[in-house]
């Protein structure tokens, strides 16, 4: 999964079909689902899916009410199209089930 890299590139990559993971090497809980991660990412071809380190752009985090992680936001065409967003433990079950249901 490719990394984000600045500010300008989030509001870039939110113009086309684009699922952010808000992530951080600390969170267990990431960790729990990264293995599963490639699965999804060749289910929903249609969606860029993009890693993004929470402490790195944490004003990103705090503008899209992202308060715990993994949490995921993903836009097409400049919208928000939907938001997984809670500090609770996601599976890849339930992430795939968010991600069929846009």
């Amino acid at each position: 999964m490719e990394q984000l890299e600045n500010e300008q590139q989030f509001l870039e990559l939110k113009k086309g079909h684009t699922v952010f993971l808000f992530t951080a090497d600390w969170c267990p809980d990431c960790k729990v689902i990264e293995p599963d991660l490639p699965q999804l990412e060749a289910k929903y071809t249609n969606y860029k899916f993009i890693s993004v380190d929470r402490d790195k752009f944490i004003d990103i985090c705090i503008e899209h009410g992202i308060m715990g992680i993994p949490s995921f936001l993903v836009f097409s065409n400049g919208q928000q199209i939907g938001s997984y967003i809670g500090k609770e433990r996601k599976s890849i079950e339930q992430i795939d089930e968010f991600l069929a249901s846009l």
